[in-house]
Parts: C-alpha cells; sequence; structure tokens
C-alpha cells in the first residue's frame, strides 16, 4: 500500500513538471489566471478535479 502510494506521488510529480518543462510562459499566464480567480471558482474546480480524479480511478481499479 505505502509503495502505491509513494508510485502514484512520484507520478503527479511528473505530470505535474510537464507542463512547466515544455512551456514555461504557458504556466505563468496559467497561474496570472489562477490568481484573478475568486475563492469559490477555486474551490469549484477543487472540487471539480478531486470528483473526476477520484471517478477516474474507480473507473482504473475495476478494469
Amino acid at each position: 500500500m505505502a509503495n502505491e502510494l509513494l508510485a502514484a506521488f512520484a507520478l503527479v510529480l511528473v505530470l505535474e513538471g510537464i507542463l512547466p518543462f515544455v512551456s514555461p510562459r504557458t504556466v505563468r499566464k496559467v497561474w496570472e489566471n489562477i490568481s484573478t480567480m475568486s475563492d469559490q471558482a477555486l474551490r469549484i474546480f477543487g472540487l471539480v478535479s478531486m470528483v473526476v480524479g477520484v471517478l477516474l480511478l474507480t473507473f482504473i481499479r475495476q478494469s
């Protein structure tokens, strides 16, 4: 279980590092846009992201 969790965390780091490596200018623009969003919009975005992630993980684990 711990190995799977560490592997998942490592994969998140790899995936999150791809865009800044490929296009740092785009990442800066995205962060500028995020910084102007309201707290409620960020919370909704976070909630939707978590729900999609849980659904995707559930789907993958059942296959």
